[in-house]
């Protein structure tokens, strides 16, 4: 029970912080409900096709399968999140000072809330695909189906727990400053994504180099505590990163600021009314 209960919470948790950050990003835009909603109903539905056919894919995964799939969906993510924030610094200051604009932007399909969806229904996909292979693990090592229930189920109430307060945090900020610190978190969501998907792609033999550790600090900070699971997703924390995952971390947050910075409108424009 404690097993399933610590696996379904770190999943939840993590697809709940980024279900968070993009709603609290998005905030005020009309239909952000709805393609929101999609993505999440979209990663549910792949996590119970993925459910349906556990064993096989349990199977399946035996070899390196696994962590390609998983380098591959955070690469997906990371490409949409920079997208997402380059169309931001070009459409932010609008939004913060009319939020009306926002649906007309909707509307015409400039706002890319396709993105965004894709991003959450990544993540669903992605932490709902681990959960059911794990459940599944768990199960057939010999712990009994009810007792595995029960504990998914607290696992889950707690991670949805934490990820509405997080949430709700954001909520509290400022309409006026809410699209800087919600691209600032997208920006270290992204960057810890790709370091995870670097370490995958080491994993699975991609790369081969670079694999050096630079520090460890799992003993004051272990990635896998309460506190090291929320810094994980939300900034890219690893107690004991390497080369390859730091050169990644740093490579993303270079570029989104780079893309950033290309998509700002010229300081005449922005000075001039919208």
């Amino acid at each position: 029970m404690l097993g399933a209960l610590v696996i379904v919470f770190r999943e939840v948790l993590e697809a709940g912080l980024i279900v968070g950050i993009v709603l609290a990003a998005t905030r005020g835009a009309p239909g952000r409900e709805r393609w929101i909603t999609l993505g999440v109903l979209a990663g549910v539905l792949g996590a119970g096709v993925v459910a349906l056919f556990a064993q096989g894919i349990s199977e399946a995964f035996e070899g390196f399968g696994k962590e390609l799939l998983n380098a591959s969906v955070l690469g997906v993510a990371v490409v949409m999140l920079m997208w997402h924030n380059a169309w931001m610094a070009r459409h932010g200051r609008e939004m913060a000072a009319e939020m009306k604009a926002v649906g007309r932007a909707v509307s015409t399909g400039a706002r890319p809330m396709t993105a965004l969806a894709i991003v959450v229904g990544l993540a669903v996909l992605r932490e709902g695909s681990e959960v059911v292979l794990v459940l599944y693990s768990i199960v057939a090592a010999g712990s009994t189906g009810p007792e595995t229930f029960v504990g998914a189920l607290c696992g889950l109430a707690v991670g949805v727990g934490v990820a509405a307060l997080t949430y709700y945090g954001l909520l509290a900020i400022s309409h006026r400053h809410i699209f800087s610190v919600t691209s600032v978190l997208i920006a270290l969501l992204a960057a810890g994504l790709a370091g995870q998907a670097a370490h995958y792609l080491y994993a699975a033999g991609v790369i081969e180099v670079l694999n050096g550790q630079l520090w460890d600090s799992s003993g004051w900070l272990a990635e896998k505590s309460i506190v090291g699971q929320l810094l994980r997703t939300l900034v890219g924390y690893t107690d004991r990163p390497t080369e390859l995952q730091l050169i990644a971390y740093l490579t993303t947050l270079a570029a989104m600021a780079v893309l950033t910075k290309l998509a700002a409108p010229p300081r005449s424009a922005r000075a001039s009314p919208a």
